[in-house]
């Protein structure tokens, strides 16, 4: 059975919270880096505060009130709309955050608008499926610690030597779990997110067009993950490749 909640936060007050939090980091967290840095800077500290806790609750949403792990096209419970909720108000906010300072970011923006898409209309209009959806917010967030620790070294690597040696340190292992998450487990777990549905399981409870915008969605955004991802790792080889060849000089 689903969780009981005595309040249930609603998508406003998620999106103030990550408003709030996102001043915080641009006003005095971060008030001492440059302007577009400020910014980044502070994206990557609400993707900090939405990626974990996000994973956590998402986790608990799924093991503690799903009752068939297999059925990916199950009823949405409250727990698991609270989630979808709390991603929604984040990524609003960030979305907010690119239309004001890097509006040039289309990809970007065309990312948090498909995913505000899925997440809107599996709480809202198809009121299932939730389930496979949160098991994707986990593997696209479990990566967020990390990948915002590296993406904050990266600003300042140029000026500040402390960010160069972190964000050198911490490419090689950002790279390989992320590689893991994106590139493995996660194109396996969508694999089985199209054969249930090319199957007709979810054809009584989640409408086709749903299923077909959300499987589209969901593909390109694994695909430009390992496209990113790739072109990171041959970044990474071509300084070490330079490196080695200023040492044999």
């Amino acid at each position: 059975m689903a969780a009981v909640f005595l309040f249930t936060p609603t998508i406003p007050t998620f999106f103030i919270m990550f408003s709030f939090v996102y001043l915080l980091a641009y006003f005095l967290i971060f008030c001492n880096w440059g302007p577009q840095q400020r910014a980044g800077a502070s994206s990557c500290f609400i993707s900090l505060v939405h990626g974990t806790p996000a994973v956590l609750i998402a986790t608990y949403a799924i093991i503690n009130t799903q009752r068939n792990f297999g059925n990916l096209a199950s009823p949405n419970t409250t727990s698991q709309n609270i989630v979808l909720e709390f991603s929604i108000g984040y990524f609003l906010m960030d979305l907010l955050h690119y239309i004001i300072f890097y509006p040039r970011e289309v990809l970007f923006i065309l990312h948090h608008l498909v995913t505000l898409y899925v997440f809107v209309t599996c709480r809202y209009m198809v009121h299932h499926g939730a389930s496979a959806i949160l098991i994707l917010l986990i593997l696209a967030e479990i990566t967020s610690p990390c990948q915002n620790v590296w993406t904050l070294a990266s600003f300042r690597k140029a000026g500040v030597p402390a960010s160069a040696k972190l964000y050198k340190i911490l490419s090689p292992p950002f790279y390989v779990f992320y590689s893991v998450v994106r590139g493995v487990i996660g194109p396996l777990f969508v694999y089985k997110m199209g054969v249930f549905y090319i199957s007709g399981a979810a054809d009584s409870l989640i409408p086709k067009w749903a299923w077909v915008s959300w499987m589209v969605v969901i593909i390109s955004a694994i695909a430009l993950s390992i496209l990113w991802i790739l072109n990171n790792w041959l970044d990474l080889f071509k300084e070490s490749r330079n490196r080695a060849s200023k040492k044999l000089r």
